[in-house]
């Protein structure tokens, strides 16, 4: 059991390491990896083995919260890879990319001020859209370029959509109060 602590969530799951993923057999590989490990199952057993039961469930847990995640995945195989997507000196974004990204906060800011749902429901569609198509992009860069740097570039753009796209949700979560 303690060999699943150093495993990696693919191999922890029986998974082909890929950024496209069956999410039913990933649920299904969770549900039967973290059977064999709950804690439960060893509440008989002295201390130190259900500490290690304890912490091997965290990490099945870690696992499955990450490879169900679209991004959190992207993240982990580009780490896998030896990429770190959020490291501080991979910041750098295209001028076009920070502009739109100026602007959809400006647009964010004036709808929060103006109570514009439906402006905050159309920016967070048209981000959803573009979120999409980079997801597509990381797919590709991923499964079939293996071109991490560019896969990096696309995570990062995708974590600022990420943090744009909650403002967006606490804006609408304002509003409906």
């Amino acid at each position: 059991m303690a060999s699943q602590l150093t495993e990696d969530f693919f191999v922890l799951f029986g998974l082909k390491p890929a950024f496209k993923l069956d999410a039913v057999a990933l649920e299904a590989a969770y549900r039967d990896v973290q059977s064999r490990v709950h804690p439960d199952r060893y509440a008989h057993l002295p201390e130190g083995d259900r500490r290690l039961s304890m912490q091997v469930a965290a990490r099945v847990n870690e696992a499955y919260r990450t490879l169900r995640n679209p991004l959190a995945r992207a993240r982990y195989l580009l780490q896998l890879a030896g990429v770190d997507a959020a490291h501080e000196s991979n910041t750098a974004m295209s001028p076009e990319f920070l502009m739109e990204q100026m602007e959809w906060r400006e647009a964010v800011a004036e709808a929060r001020e103006g109570n514009d749902l439906h402006g905050l429901e159309k920016l967070h569609v048209r981000l959803r859209q573009q979120a999409d198509e980079l997801y597509r992009e990381v797919e590709r860069n991923l499964d079939e370029n293996k071109d991490y740097e560019q896969a990096a570039e696309a995570v990062r753009r995708l974590m600022f959509i990420e943090k744009i796209q909650h403002e967006i949700d606490e804006a609408l979560a304002a509003l409906d109060h």
